[in-house]
């Protein structure tokens, strides 16, 4: 049976994330102690304003995501469900797209990888603070007409920053930009009949607000060596195989390319669903904390069966279905 592998992006941290698969599964316990103590303490205990620092988010989700993902590949193989799936393809949602890089083997380290995206998170943060230390930007999701949410987006830009950045599923479009720019955008989007909600983030991400992030990004990335990925990983920025264009050159440069211009381009998100239903694939599980991606994937492609694994409870029910699907 085909299936695809989707990983968890930001926003979706909350205080004990992890907690019982560190205490049930010895990998997922590995991959807590690789990340060291003040990440495990972030994760279990932490606040939700200390959670939503961006520098903070990061790791803790990545480290989230990369436990949870060990404990199912163990238990698949465990159950004997490993030669009854196919992974087709892998894809992580903005910060998940490391995970996914991780699981096919891109990012050859774990250890690598919790430290690519607490750089990357440090990096992102300052790029959204102006002089004083302040935030200078934000996000809203656009729930309606994808369309009239573009609209408004080009009516309240003006002078200053503000781009759809998050096609997440047809009814849903996020934007990020300045704040004068989103709250433009609200009074046009309200004029549209489109309705605005403000997301709780820190910053303007995917945006060109994060250009200063994403060229000092490069240097993180460059000294990382990734390698070429043993399964396909579909790309935010593309919604194709992030390999297409590789011309057999320096794998560690053409990926460093496309995740450095990630930070700053929109998320095709409902596009790449679109894909795994392309592929045949017949279930999408998101792993990492929340369940916002297969929130997503029923909306966008409801005929795929969509559930997620973040803890013991959804780890077991995932295998359940699986099994009784393969």
């Amino acid at each position: 049976m085909k299936i695809g592998i989707v990983f968890a992006g930001q926003g979706a941290q909350y205080s004990g994330m992890g907690k019982d698969l560190y205490e049930a599964f010895p990998k997922a316990k590995e991959v807590f102690d690789l990340a060291g103590d003040q990440v495990k303490e972030w994760c279990f205990n932490g606040e939700e304003e200390t959670l939503k620092q961006t520098h903070v988010t990061q790791p803790t989700i990545y480290t989230t995501t990369m436990a949870a993902y060990e404990a199912l590949m163990e238990q698949i193989e465990k159950e004997g469900l490993k030669d009854k799936l196919e992974v087709t393809a892998l894809a992580g949602f903005s910060l998940g797209e490391y995970s996914a890089l991780t699981a096919a083997g891109a990012i050859d380290e774990i250890s690598k990888g919790i430290d690519i995206v607490t750089k990357r998170g440090t990096l992102m943060q300052q790029a959204g603070l102006d002089e004083e230390g302040n935030a200078k930007g934000g996000m809203a999701a656009g729930l309606g007409d994808r369309q009239a949410i573009l609209e408004a987006v080009e009516e309240a830009r003006e002078d200053g920053i503000l781009e759809g950045v998050n096609f997440n599923s047809p009814g849903q479009t996020v934007v990020a930009g300045d704040k004068a720019a989103l709250k433009r955008f609200r009074k046009a989007a309200k004029e549209r009949k489109v309705k605005a909600i403000p997301l709780g983030v820190s910053t303007a991400f995917h945006s060109p607000m994060m250009v200063p992030a994403a060229e000092k990004l490069r240097d993180v990335l460059k000294a990382a060596e990734l390698k070429v990925p043993q399964k396909k990983v579909y790309a935010n920025i593309t919604a194709d195989d992030m390999m297409k264009d590789f011309d057999g050159g320096d794998v560690s440069a053409y990926l460093t390319d496309v995740l450095a211009k990630q930070a700053m381009s929109p998320v095709h998100w409902d596009d790449i669903i679109r894909r795994f239903e392309a592929d045949g694939v017949k279930a999408i599980i998101e792993v990492g904390p929340g369940k916002t991606l297969t929130g997503l994937t029923k909306k966008t492609c409801p005929e795929i069966a969509a559930f997620n694994v973040e803890n013991v409870e959804t780890l077991e029910n995932a295998i359940a279905q699986l099994k009784e699907m393969a």
